[in-house]
């Protein structure tokens, strides 16, 4: 990936990010780049701040766009951590229903792959030595 398809993968990513944070009644007010990690083209992890001046860590790329509260993580590596837990005890509940939806089984599955992807992420010590 050159510099213009990482700078434009990037910019992609805060978009959808954004977009999430909007679905959700978070209205975005500035990003803390500094903070910020991007592992293009696999995953982006923003700490943000809200219009009501609160403080957040919201993920997107190649994993569903999700966000949490900044007291959760300290770090974005942090952060990634806690969405791979966070995720993999949403597809263990959702598989633990056992209800024959297959969305829900499909969703399940997918939190459950990239859950441990991103864990595998934080844990990669070379990722995260300019940080």
């Amino acid at each position: 990936m050159d510099e213009k398809e990482m700078t434009d993968w990037a910019r992609e990513q805060f978009q959808r990010a954004n977009k999430h944070l909007a679905e959700i009644g978070i209205l975005f007010d500035a990003v803390t780049p500094e903070e910020s990690k991007y592992l293009a083209p696999v995953v982006a992890v923003w700490k943000i701040r809200s219009t009501e001046g609160k403080r957040y860590w919201v993920i997107s790329g190649d994993v569903p766009a999700d966000v949490i509260a900044e007291s959760a993580a300290a770090t974005a590596r942090d952060a990634l951590r806690y969405f791979a837990y966070q995720w993999q005890m949403k597809a263990s509940n959702l598989m633990a229903e056992a209800d024959n939806d297959q969305t829900k089984n499909h969703y399940a599955a997918l939190l459950e792959k990239k859950g441990v992807m991103l864990y595998d992420i934080s844990t990669n010590d070379e990722l995260w030595q300019s940080v």
